[in-house]
């Protein structure tokens, strides 16, 4: 599980997230949502160590973050941010990026690092584009690509920011179809949603957020009716 605990986290002086405790499970698809500038984005950096919290403990798997190199935590959460550039380089080279954690000095891919990659690529539908450059992809397929690179990473968990943000309706759908089979097949997935059909169609639990705090995780029925 990767668990925050009485967690307080924010940017400067500025307390974004106040005394929060969440736990994320993994085969679980879990769906954050909540109005703009509550702190969603805040909580993702905060669970990966990437801004330090104020108070409380952060954990994965029963061990505390703050014992963790940044690589070591790299073998354990995959994180896709939400505007991202789009590189000069073709799928494959962009799947394998993923296994930077896990390559030692002079970074050179072995033929299980290229296995890996192209696994990856085969979950994600994207086997047949390893040689195109991404840039001559589609919204919804670069998507895919970045996916395919956090799967190339081999971790429990992944975070996604809006991972469906800017696609089309069938993009958006192939997109959470993936989620859910990674889900399924065990890995611990959470993303921040806008798109509230989606969320409350696919995940297993949905999170609501409001001023940096946790007003409801419960299945996707439960919230509904909870009036929230």
């Amino acid at each position: 599980m990767l668990e925050l605990s009485n967690v307080s986290a924010g940017y400067g002086k500025t307390e974004i997230l106040r005394n929060l405790s969440i736990g994320f499970e993994k085969n679980r698809l879990t769906s954050i949502i909540g109005p703009n500038g509550c702190g969603k984005s805040t909580l993702l950096k905060a669970a990966l160590g990437m801004i330090p919290h104020m108070q409380g403990e952060i954990s994965i798997d029963n061990v505390n973050l703050s014992t963790l190199k940044r690589k070591a935590i790299a073998k354990q959460i995959a994180y896709l941010p939400q505007g991202r550039g789009t590189p000069d380089m073709t799928v494959e080279q962009m799947v394998l990026h993923g296994r930077f954690p896990h390559l030692s000095y002079p970074r050179q891919y072995t033929s299980r690092d290229r296995d890996i990659a192209a696994s990856a690529m085969d979950k994600a539908g994207i086997r047949e584009f390893a040689l195109k450059p991404v840039y001559a992809l589609s919204g919804g397929m670069r998507q895919s690509v970045y996916i395919a690179m956090a799967l190339a990473q081999e971790t429990e968990y992944i975070l996604l920011d809006e991972p469906t943000t800017y696609l089309d309706i069938s993009h958006q759908l192939d997109v959470m179809r993936l989620l859910r089979n990674l889900a399924d097949d065990g890995r611990g997935i959470v993303a921040v949603m806008h798109d509230l059909p989606l969320a409350f169609q696919f995940s297993d639990m949905v999170m609501v957020m409001d001023q940096g705090r946790i007003f409801a995780h419960q299945t996707p029925g439960e919230v509904c009716e909870s009036g929230l």
